[in-house]
């Protein structure tokens, strides 16, 4: 199939012009202007903005959480992406203590495979390295394309690692040419204020902020920037929320490192007040916690200083009756927001529109940093000869309100519930086949395809 999208404002991460896209099969094979339309499917773009297929690389779908499962499954949840302009994501595959990485993958993959709508990877994620784990890192770099792996600093006794297993998945990480990305947080300190909140009687959506001070975060993301310069390891702190672990990854950038950063969009328009809202608040529980508003000015800055690489979701929705298992304890409330199908407009809307950042600046941190970072450009993340045709034909103008009634991710409330948005996905191509058009999917599940990742040493 050949598709010609003419006329449209082409934003790359550094380019800005009106012309065409010729589109053979799932590839673009020719950018330039007034290009002879043949026998392809012509797309009249005039007035448009076109972008690259957004990038998520922070979602967790059918993911097992607190005796539940996040609710949108792989084929609800890439759709949703599509929908909102993000062709591409990336899950995380957990690790149970005690059993092999290749046992995970093949959990997950049988949840992926043939049912997602848009293309996908993987994470890696490591609770329990070991000599028969340290075995089977390379097999994931070099014959699966996983080439990244998500560690965490919390979540003791099910998830999180210690330094030690930290520094000895670094150092066999980097000889095998990936990548270690991780939650930053204090999990020891986390644990001891959840603790001494309950035993006082404090158990309101307000105390899983409080529990979770700034402190935490920042301390932690500065003893991973360390260890990731002791041992050589590129590093990705993952959701970062705020000033003080900012700050860390400066001290860090004094000493001639570069740790990668990801924010997500929640952290950027969402503030802690929110928490304030009696029960109500469980629909913005998630962890880090919704910072503060000198929190959001400071990532919107680090935007812009390049510090932030990335924006992402952290995309783990629940349905309202799963949220109401913590009703009568924060710490029961299963953690995440619904966000997969809103990161793009919004952050075009908020940051584009608003005048934060640039146009080039948000195909950068939407779009093509995740492709440079994970090893996916320039296959994906920008619009180039040779690259997939994921292409996405946005109103600037169009103005429209989010709402639970009319989003398509499989949860029953919104956390942007009534928010004007001024920015509106009206066509979404993936690997040449238009994917959505003016709100209606034309793609069946089981489209999207898993994408193999090339080694972090050989693009950083």
């Amino acid at each position: 199939m050949s598709l010609l999208i003419k006329n449209g404002r082409i934003i790359t991460a550094s380019g800005d012009q009106v012309a065409d896209i010729l589109v053979e099969g799932e590839t673009i094979v020719a950018i330039g202007r007034n290009l002879p339309a043949g026998n392809a499917r012509v797309i009249d773009a005039s007035g448009l903005l076109v972008f690259p297929g957004g990038i998520d690389p922070h979602v967790h779908l059918d993911m097992p959480f607190m005796g539940t499962f996040s609710s949108d499954s792989y084929e609800t949840g890439t759709r949703a992406a599509l929908h909102g302009g993000t062709t591409m994501v990336i899950d995380f595959i957990l690790q149970k203590q005690g059993d092999s990485l290749r046992h995970a993958l093949e959990e997950w993959s049988a949840r992926a495979d043939g049912t997602a709508v848009g293309d996908y990877s993987f994470h890696m994620a490591v609770t329990d390295f070991n000599e028969e784990t340290k075995k089977e890192i390379k097999g994931f770099v070099d014959e699966e394309g996983i080439t990244s792996f998500k560690t965490f600093m919390a979540y003791k006794g099910a998830l999180m690692i210690d330094d030690r297993q930290m520094v000895g998945l670094m150092e066999e990480v980097k000889r095998c040419g990936g990548l270690v990305t991780v939650h930053a947080t204090n999990g020891d300190m986390i644990d001891y204020l959840i603790a001494k909140h309950r035993a006082e009687g404090k158990l309101a959506p307000l105390y899983h902020y409080l529990s979770q001070p700034e402190v935490t975060e920042a301390e932690a993301s500065e003893r991973f920037a360390a260890m990731s310069r002791y041992t050589g390891c590129p590093g990705y702190i993952v959701h970062l929320t705020c000033e003080g672990a900012l700050n860390a990854v400066r001290e860090a950038a004094k000493c001639n490192q570069h740790v990668f950063v990801e924010t997500c969009i929640q952290y950027l328009l969402l503030d802690a007040s929110l928490y304030e809202k009696d029960f109500e608040g469980a629909k913005w529980v998630m962890s880090p916690p919704l910072r503060e508003k000198k929190d959001q000015e400071t990532l919107w800055a680090g935007i812009n200083q390049g510090l932030v690489n990335v924006v992402a979701t952290d995309h783990c929705p629940f349905m309202w009756e799963q949220k109401l298992m913590g009703r009568e304890d924060f710490s029961k409330i299963p953690n995440g927001h619904p966000a997969i199908e809103h990161r793009f407009e919004l952050l075009f809307s908020e940051g584009v529109q608003g005048g934060r950042i640039s146009l080039n600046r948000f195909v950068e941190v939407a779009c093509t940093n995740p492709a440079k970072i994970f090893g996916m450009f320039p296959r994906k993340g920008t619009l180039g000869i040779g690259s997939d045709a994921d292409i996405v034909l946005l109103d600037p103008n169009e103005e429209h309100t989010l709402s639970a009634k009319t989003h398509h991710m499989n949860v029953d409330y919104s956390a942007y519930e009534g928010r004007a948005v001024k920015g509106k996905v009206k066509t979404v191509i993936l690997r040449g086949q238009v994917a959505i058009d003016n709100g209606e999917c034309h793609l069946k599940k089981g489209y999207g395809q898993f994408i193999k990742r090339s080694k972090v040493t050989d693009h950083i």
